[in-house]
């Protein structure tokens, strides 16, 4: 089952579900969800690999962050490619699983967005990861609206995140085991 808004918003003041959510989503949500806005924006640089049981993502590099006293946009150009980080940070409960997916803005101006899930128990900011596939310049506002997150009622048994991402990391420190 998704939770509608006043059940998510209920549980945000009593478990702090999502924390730096915007006036916005606290007066006025809209749909089955939250919006959740662009707190950063990194380049990758090096190498990344995936194996068996080590991995190790490439170095980020800081393009632009949010500053709420200063406006900042930036222009994604085509072929471009950002791991984004948010600026809410989720406290997820046993019972609930997040499914995050872009705002149409996004692809009707040729950004194909990147997102995964937020399991239950995960505690961190997320980091969407965006690409402009389109053959046009797309600026974007640090702070904009540009992922949506709704949230699932988990049943049953469930085992809580313990993978190397919590608290919300954005890449590796060179080359690690997996949990």
């Amino acid at each position: 089952m998704i939770l509608g808004s006043t059940e998510f918003l209920r549980l945000v003041k009593e478990i702090n579900l999502v924390e730096n959510l915007s006036k916005r989503e606290l007066t006025n949500p809209e749909g089955a969800g939250f919006d959740l806005r662009l707190g950063k924006l990194f380049r990758l640089k090096g190498k990344g690999f995936l194996g068996v049981n080590e991995r190790e993502t490439p170095k980020v590099e800081l393009a632009a962050e949010f500053n709420s006293g200063k406006a900042q946009s930036v222009i994604i150009k085509p072929g471009e490619y950002f791991l984004t980080e948010t600026i809410e940070k989720l406290n997820m409960p046993l019972d609930l699983l997040g499914i995050v997916k872009p705002r149409t803005t996004l692809h009707r101006s040729g950004i194909i967005t990147r997102v995964s899930i937020a399991d239950p128990g995960y505690s961190g900011v997320l980091h969407p990861a965006i690409y402009n596939a389109g053959g046009v310049e797309v600026e974007i506002e640090m702070g904009a609206r540009y992922v949506n997150i709704m949230f699932f009622e988990v049943k049953g048994d469930t085992a809580k995140y313990r993978g190397q991402w919590q608290g919300g990391r954005a890449t590796t420190q060179g080359r690690e085991t997996q949990i």
